[in-house]
């Protein structure tokens, strides 16, 4: 397929406990099949030129569910940055995980770690997961390293605070795909959200497959970005 390929697509991952509940499953199923289709989309994502993509796979509100819904969560974002990592190695992508640490637990954090200096130096693309992250927290984050730092009020930029995100190197979205039929951000990537695409899709996330990567290819070429001009 020819055509404009976007630098960074953000996937806000939605539906995965209204998939189980339409199939008569636990809601762990649910999160068990969207783990399944997460490598899957972003893997093929990456591999058809794709630099950057992110996902959204536990926001700072997320801590509001069941101690056992979390449980199941954090084991399942265990899986994705200790067994699959090899499959990042085979396919030359960096495992990139930014949000705050706060919280998280010991086990998490060390598989972080480890993840991304195994992936370190890879470059077949970056897979981002926004893991107890949020877009506010973020922005406010960035505002506080330029205030330690020292910088003068009058000093302060939109270039100083993007400088100051998690992972600055990392583009802003020009797509962000949300799954579910919601529409809405929900706290994801604002700052780079700023001139994002925004599309859509009816299904849930736990149905999505590696084909509806060239159908979100798609829909972004016949767009015309104005970036406000």
């Amino acid at each position: 397929m020819e055509g404009l390929i976007p630098q960074h697509i953000g996937f806000v991952i939605d539906g995965n406990r209204r998939w189980a509940k339409k199939h008569g499953l636990p809601t762990y199923e649910g999160h068990l099949a969207g783990y399944h289709g997460l490598k899957d989309v972003l893997i093929e994502s990456l591999n058809r030129g794709v630099k950057y993509a992110s996902a959204y796979v536990f926001s700072t509100e997320n801590w509001k569910r069941t101690a056992e819904e979390v449980n199941n969560l954090m084991g399942l974002l265990l899986r994705v940055l200790e067994s699959d990592v090899p499959i990042f190695v085979e396919n030359r992508i960096r495992l990139r995980v930014i949000g705050t640490r706060e919280g998280l637990p010991k086990a998490v954090i060390k598989a972080i770690d480890r993840a991304e200096a195994t992936t370190a130096e890879l470059d077949g693309g970056v897979l981002l997961l926004c893991l107890n992250y949020g877009g506010h927290l973020e922005i406010a984050d960035a505002c506080k390293k330029i205030i330690e730092s020292g910088v003068a009020a009058d000093e302060v930029t939109p270039e100083l605070i993007a400088k100051n995100l998690y992972a600055p190197e990392v583009p802003p979205c020009d797509l962000i795909v949300r799954t579910s039929g919601e529409q809405r951000l929900s706290n994801f990537m604002l700052w780079r959200a700023a001139y994002s695409e925004l599309m859509f899709i009816e299904k849930n996330w736990p149905d999505m497959t590696k084909d509806d990567v060239s159908v979100i290819l798609e829909e972004y070429q016949r767009r015309n970005r104005r970036f406000g001009g």
